[in-house]
């Protein structure tokens, strides 16, 4: 799955593939399921809506942003300077964006309908 969102004002391609959950697991050493499931208390599918800023790890959320522009664009920086060329990343607004792509790499369509 390929999506375009926009960022601080500029077009990044994010992309998430099979190889997704072990290039998480290889750049940050931490099992991207596990990671996932956290943002699963923070994020409402249905109503595509933050439902617990609370327990929103940041970390994760960056990291899991950052794998999936690595996954589209190989050339991108190494995690801390790619965040930090951006002047702002509105979390509020990239989650939402985000969260059918993640999943997409746990669920097929047709388990996601049941």
């Amino acid at each position: 799955m390929e999506k375009i969102i926009t960022i601080d004002g500029r077009q990044v391609k994010m992309k998430s593939t099979g190889a997704f959950l072990l290039r998480y697991k290889a750049q940050f050493g931490r099992d991207a399921i596990k990671d996932i499931y956290k943002l699963k208390d923070v994020y409402d599918e249905e109503t595509k809506e933050i439902k617990n800023i609370d327990k929103l790890d940041l970390e994760v959320f960056y990291n899991l942003v950052w794998v999936l522009a690595k996954t589209a664009d190989s050339s991108i920086q190494p995690p801390l300077d790619w965040l930090d060329s951006f002047s702002e990343f509105p979390l509020i607004e990239i989650l939402p964006e985000i969260m059918d792509m993640i999943t997409s790499s746990l669920y097929s369509e047709s388990s996601k309908k049941k």
